[in-house]
């Protein structure tokens, strides 16, 4: 069998097969393999604003209170592992001062907020123990109070939280984002589609250690969107990006959005933070898919990256491991090779335009980087624990010289693989 054909049959099989598994394996693949629509928000002045937000109460008893410019729906329900309440709502301007959450009350370890989907806004509250909710619930405006969220916590017992989640019906949609109702292509595009995925976005800031005028959801955000201008004048290329604004997109839904578009290559973007007294690690790198992470930083940057879902009150079950093993395991040897390949050219690129790490290619086990059919790389683009990394990852005169190199690799990988005709550029 020639090799072109066989890979297109190989697509063609795991696709079906991966379809079937939905239909047993339940949640995890519909969001693993689900379409994904692309992030829209609505006009400012439609959107109500959160104006300020305040706690009270001890470890026994705790309330949140949030003021806002109109009455809104709002659904709350809790989770365990870590122990979190959500609050889910319509689309929601937050208005809050720098670092709200960050310090909590009572029951309140800490809490974040943002935007998690097309029109829906969500709290994501820590707690310090487990806790059952008492009220949340929405009063009008009156006596010459603003309309208010009030989100009453009492303290209870482990079993009788568990209990709780288990009785409680959750959300549908658990933070998906919706089906494009429409075909996504009307006319057949040869042209290969490359997939933008900034990281973090919504109510994951991304690292912690990031400054509060310059998150890492920020910078990651802007570069993405350099990138995505500057390969789209080429002519050469579609793109896509899983966000385009400050919006949460589950770590699954960012592999889905590439599959159900057949993209041809998919680059995410982040930047790294040390801890202190970790050192003074400084430099881009680039990283690959591996079960078996290339060393402890690797690992433990993995797993920090993983935890977006936690972070943003998603509750995702572990991916399945025992449909069509053969056919996924060969989809991801040929994948693994042309990522391989990718990441090579582009640190070769990326150290004629900025500094790198001292070991510049790495490998971990990102979910992000998991689809089986995609050639798929993460960068890191700095460290914003150094200080010159975080000056350079803010400049505009940087950003235009590194998307400049990521884009003459992607130029490389694809002339290559038309050249060699390996495999098609861009999947049917």
């Amino acid at each position: 069998m020639a090799r072109a054909s066989g890979g297109s049959w190989l697509i063609s099989m795991l696709s079906h097969v991966t379809c079937r598994a939905a239909g047993a394996a339940g949640l995890t693949f519909a969001l693993l393999f689900g379409a994904v629509a692309a992030p829209e928000t609505r006009a400012l002045g439609d959107v109500p604003v959160a104006r300020d937000v305040r706690l009270a109460g001890d470890e026994t008893k705790t309330r949140l209170v949030v003021d806002l410019d109109r009455r809104i729906e709002v659904r709350a329900f809790a989770l365990a592992n870590p122990y979190r309440v959500i609050v889910d709502m319509p689309q929601v301007t937050f208005t809050f001062p720098d670092k709200t959450g960050e310090k909590g009350r009572g029951l309140i370890k800490a809490f974040r907020y943002g935007l998690v989907m097309q029109g829906g806004s969500r709290i994501v509250i820590d707690l310090l123990k487990p806790a059952r909710i008492e009220r949340a619930q929405v009063l009008d405006a009156a006596n010459e109070q603003p309309a208010r969220l009030v989100l009453d916590l009492a303290a209870t017992d482990r079993d009788a939280f568990m209990r709780t989640i288990a009785l409680n019906n959750r959300p549908s949609d658990r933070g998906q984002r919706p089906r494009d109702p429409e075909p996504e292509v009307k006319t057949v595009d040869q042209r290969p589609l490359v997939v933008l995925d900034p990281g973090h976005g919504g109510p994951d800031h991304g690292t912690r250690l990031a400054p509060t005028d310059s998150p890492e959801k920020t910078i990651v955000l802007e570069f993405s969107l350099m990138l995505k201008e500057k390969l789209e004048k080429t002519g050469k290329y579609r793109v896509a990006m899983t966000r385009t604004d400050d919006t949460f997109i589950a770590l699954a839904d960012r592999v889905s959005f590439a599959r159900d578009r057949k993209a041809a290559l998919f680059i995410s973007v982040h930047a790294d933070a040390l801890e202190r007294g970790d050192g003074d690690a400084q430099g881009a790198t680039i990283y690959t898919l591996s079960e078996t992470a290339s060393d402890a930083a690797a690992a433990s940057l993995a797993e920090v990256e993983n935890r977006a879902d936690v972070i943003a009150g998603l509750d995702i079950a572990p991916e399945a491991t025992d449909v069509a093993d053969i056919l996924i395991d060969l989809a991801k040897r040929e994948t693994k090779t042309f990522s391989l390949q990718f990441a090579r050219t582009l640190v070769g690129e990326m150290r004629n335009a900025t500094r790198m790490h001292k070991e510049p290619m790495r490998s971990a086990s990102f979910v992000v980087l998991k689809a089986p059919d995609i050639p798929s790389v993460l960068v890191e683009l700095g460290y914003v624990t150094n200080k010159q990394d975080l000056k350079s990852m803010t400049s505009d005169g940087w950003r235009g010289k590194v998307t400049d190199s990521v884009m003459q690799a992607v130029g490389t990988f694809f002339n290559v693989r038309t050249v060699g005709a390996t495999r098609p550029a861009a999947r049917k």
